[in-house]
Order: C-alpha cells, then sequence, then structure tokens
C-alpha cells in the first residue's frame, strides 16, 4: 500500500485560497488514482476531487468543480488540491485517499489514507 501524509490545511477567510499537499511513499505509487475527500461534523467522509492512476483527465465533485484543482507530481510523489474561492461550507477535515480504481467517488474505493488536514473558512 501507499502511505500517504497531508499538510497545508489552515484557518482563511471565504474568498481565499489554499493549497494542500499530500506526500505519497511506497513503490507502487504510481499506480494509485490519487485523491482529496473531506468530512465535516456531523457528516459522512464525501467525495472532493481525484487523479486517476491512467492518468485521464481528473474529476471532480460537483460542489467544487470550477473553484478547487487537483494535480499529481509523479517525480515529487505529491498530490495537489488548490482550493479557490473557499466557502464556509467547504469547512471539513480533508483527507488524502490512495485507490486502485481509476475513477471511484466513494471512500470505499480507496484503500490508503492520511491522518487528514483541517481547513476552515470562516465567513
Amino acid at each position: 500500500q501507499v502511505h500517504l501524509v497531508e499538510s497545508g490545511g489552515g484557518l482563511v477567510q471565504a474568498g481565499a485560497s489554499l493549497r494542500l499537499s499530500c506526500l505519497a511513499s511506497g513503490p507502487t505509487y504510481t499506480s494509485y488514482t490519487l485523491g482529496w475527500f473531506r468530512q465535516a461534523p456531523g457528516k459522512e467522509r464525501e467525495f472532493v476531487a481525484a487523479v486517476p492512476w491512467t492518468r485521464s483527465s481528473p474529476f471532480y465533485s460537483d460542489s467544487v468543480k470550477d473553484r478547487f484543482t487537483v494535480s499529481r507530481d509523479d517525480a515529487k510523489k505529491t498530490v495537489y488540491l488548490q482550493m479557490n474561492s473557499l466557502k464556509s461550507e467547504d469547512t471539513a477535515v480533508y483527507y488524502c485517499a490512495g485507490g486502485l480504481l481509476p475513477s471511484s467517488r466513494v471512500p470505499a474505493g480507496y484503500v490508503s489514507w492520511g491522518q487528514g488536514t483541517q481547513v476552515t473558512v470562516s465567513s
């Protein structure tokens, strides 16, 4: 499995930008779809965005499409989530995830998880 460590969370005001990073380790890193999920208090973990291991186009949830951009740098073994025009409803713990399916949008489709990083957006 791939080991994942997130960084870059914090407290920002609505409308601001933030970039999350996720450093991956493991010999099979390039074979994993790498994605981001988030979980707000009292809510289920929800899909945000992912980059398939096939290197086809990234895919996003409707709630973040046009505001967030996911990308991966295989040389640095890092996947990024650039978040622009942040809203209070984006407040959550953000998790990096690794999976073997090319286009899963559910937590069950991922086998490796980071510890999470808190993003808080004040209105």
